[in-house]
């Protein structure tokens, strides 16, 4: 029955031969990071065959790449390990991004997991008419691209909600004329040291760049432009996330909700005088619904309160060394960190309207998404 299908699908598409391709006698994985490693991790246990295609030349790339030196993981190890493979005992509690890297290398050794690397997916579309899923790459070796495509019968789209930086377009940036980077380029705030920053949004990255900032005697100011929700890392010596965790096999998500508030006003205060309004849906709901997660705070909440962190409005535009907040006030600034979040990049390849919404996420909420 495969083979007849396959042949509809060669008469469909005289160019077909022309190509370069393969039959994949089961799912094509796209992403090698943690996601796409545990689902290979999974089938070959099961002894199914796979292929995991991954558009840079590493595993976790994100976590290589595009992440700062300090970073530590934000949730207690035991909810990030990775099935049938937990962490190593002497890791601490939170580990840090090389421990982390380290554990999801050893964990595809330990599987024998070996992505194809350099094969940037451009788009996968489903084939009615044979059953088969048609994925094309553009494979780069050098200075070489080659295209590819493979056929398979199911596809496991493992690419994550922040393969895309979000990089927005604010007036007179372009003639700025000092630094500009995106968070996904930051690395430390050494070579930062002693300038005048300013970090242009107050999610997990930029609370953490502008705490990093000051730690390496730069002077950080942080847009706050929408509302957002503080949590304290944790409660009472227990992970904020595994109080949530726990309290939500008991109790409906709102009640939970209203708790987690009521235990970060006991834990932090009232952070809107300093600027960081609360939004009106609560911070779990707010993650399932919209994808926005709480910061979990380290540290940079005692840094605004000491006034080391300047927390600002909105931005109305640049102009040369300087910026104009939308309350007419005028900094004089060095360089800027747009800690602007990421997007999924699935509505720029997968061909398929049923799953993802147009911003990449899961049609069907939590846990069928």
């Amino acid at each position: 029955m495969t083979m007849e299908n396959l042949f509809r699908l060669v008469d469909q598409d005289q160019d077909f031969f022309q190509r370069k391709w393969t039959l994949v006698n089961g799912p094509v994985i796209v992403g090698a990071g943690p996601s796409g490693l545990a689902t290979a991790a999974c089938l070959k246990e099961q002894g199914v065959p796979f292929v995991v295609l991954e558009r840079t030349d590493c595993i976790a790339s994100l976590w290589q790449k595009r992440t700062y030196d300090r970073l530590k993981l934000h949730l207690p190890k035991q909810f990030c390990q990775l099935p049938k493979l937990p962490f190593p005992e002497d890791f601490p509690e939170y580990p840090t991004k090389r421990q982390f890297i380290d554990y999801l290398e050893s964990y595809a050794k330990h599987f024998d997991i070996n992505p194809k690397f350099n094969e940037c997916v451009q788009s996968a579309r489903y084939d009615e008419t044979s059953g088969f899923w048609r994925v094309k790459t553009i494979v780069t070796s050098g200075s070489n691209k080659t295209e590819f495509e493979y056929v398979c019968r199911s596809l496991v789209v493992a690419t994550g909600e922040n393969a895309g930086c979000v990089l927005p377009d604010i007036e007179g940036l372009s003639e700025f004329g000092g630094e500009v980077i995106h968070a996904c380029d930051y690395k430390s705030g050494e070579k930062f040291k002693g300038q005048k920053v300013l970090v242009v949004g107050c999610g997990n990255s930029g609370m953490e760049v502008s705490f990093d900032l000051c730690n390496h005697n730069a002077s950080p100011s942080m847009v706050v432009r929408s509302s957002v929700h503080v949590l304290p890392r944790e409660i009472f010596g227990k992970s904020t996330f595994e109080l949530a965790v726990l309290m939500m096999k008991w109790l409906p998500l709102w009640l939970v909700d209203k708790l987690m508030l009521i235990l970060a006003w006991l834990m932090l205060g009232n952070i809107e005088k300093y600027g960081l309004k609360r939004p009106s849906t609560g911070p779990l709901e707010l993650k399932n619904t919209k994808g926005k997660t709480p910061v979990l705070d380290i540290g940079a909440l005692e840094k605004i309160r000491s006034g080391d962190i300047n927390v600002v409005p909105g931005i109305k535009r640049f102009s040369r060394g300087q910026v104009e907040l939308v309350n007419g006030e005028k900094l004089d600034i060095d360089s800027v960190v747009l800690a602007t979040g990421y997007r999924s990049n699935v509505p720029s390849w997968l061909q398929e309207g049923e799953f993802f919404t147009k911003n990449g996420y899961p049609k069907a909420s939590f846990p069928h998404g």
